[in-house]
């Protein structure tokens, strides 16, 4: 089978793609064949060497990756060949084959095809712990979404209003506040007016009677941390998606104290791990919103996988509508 494989990390699109051996069913596993998986921003940070938790070379990337069960392993009776499953593979998705374990796969519903499964996938399950476990949203509370034009910014708009809540949502221009408005954001802050530490806070006031945001999502990290974290409500929780902007910030601990609030961490390869019993509930949960059309995949790009570093850049550069996809 083709694969990306890498086998010393280096600039993104330096991996080539290679011949490989398709992998075999252990037991408790299945073989997939792979439809669909999402370029994502992560992926990037992987090929370089720069992501917290790197596997060992020589890997294939690709995380959470759709398609059809062709083989099952001993022991495995929740599937069958020709099941439709998005999986819970943290590598591996850059190939036309992956191995999985059986109870890292969850059906698709018919309804939705795979590009659009693959569309949902990292994002909507990022988004879905972020508000649901880390945050513990309620309803009537209001949402700030950092980075709301980016694919998991766009899934914490919907879910958020699907819960019930307020969402304002934090772009990187005025440009771009359509996007966001049409993912169902009640409000607008504008990440580039002047003296983003005072500014955000300003904006976010003026639209909550100055109580503040109850809630924060944010994937960008750095000075966009800073101002965010002064706009926090009272007993607010803060959740740390990412550091996209490049800088890892810090901020003093009595902080906390002061307005009685919570920061929190989202990293949610560890619930694969650790709680697949909750990836089933988010999956279940998200699929059955979907379903119910309560809420909708980003649009899709899609590109061939032996042009994944085209994806990646594209990606990179935000020349992409929507989701970059592969097809292996």
């Amino acid at each position: 089978m083709k694969a990306v494989v890498v086998r010393e990390f280096g600039a993104v699109g330096s991996a080539l793609i290679e011949e490989v051996a398709k992998p075999q069913a252990g037991p408790g596993q299945v073989v997939l064949e792979v439809a669909a998986v999402a370029a994502n921003f992560v992926d990037t940070l992987v090929l370089q060497g720069k992501y917290q938790f790197l596997p060992e070379r020589p890997f294939i990337p690709g995380k959470l990756p759709v398609g059809t069960v062709r083989d099952i392993g001993e022991g495995v009776t929740n599937l069958k060949p020709g099941n439709r499953v998005i999986s819970m593979a943290e590598h591996g998705g850059y190939a036309q084959f992956v191995v999985v374990a059986a109870d890292q796969c969850f059906a698709v519903p018919d309804s939705l095809s795979f590009d659009d499964a693959a569309s949902m996938s990292l994002a909507f399950d990022t988004a879905w712990f972020a508000l649901v476990d880390r945050a513990r949203l309620l309803a009537g509370e209001t949402v700030l979404v950092m980075g709301a034009t980016g694919a998991v910014g766009q899934a914490a708009i919907q879910l958020a209003k699907t819960k019930g809540a307020k969402v304002l949502a934090g772009v990187s221009s005025s440009a771009k506040s359509n996007l966001a408005l049409a993912a169902g954001a009640d409000g607008i802050i504008d990440l580039s007016a002047p003296n983003l530490r005072e500014s955000v806070r300003e904006q976010v006031g003026h639209l909550t009677n100055g109580n503040g945001a109850d809630v924060v999502l944010d994937p960008l990290g750095g000075d966009f941390f800073d101002a965010a974290i002064r706009a926090v409500a009272w007993r607010g929780r803060y959740v740390v998606i990412g550091f996209a902007s490049g800088r890892i910030p810090e901020i003093k601990a009595n902080y906390l104290l002061l307005k009685n609030i919570e920061v929190s961490g989202i990293q949610v390869s560890d619930y694969r791990k650790r709680r697949p019993d909750l990836i089933r509930k988010c999956f279940t949960d998200i699929f059955s919103m979907y379903e119910q059309g309560m809420i909708l995949p980003q649009p899709t790009s899609v590109y061939a996988l032996s042009d994944y570093a085209n994806a990646l850049e594209d990606l990179l550069s935000r020349r992409v509508e929507g989701r970059a996809i592969l097809h292996p």
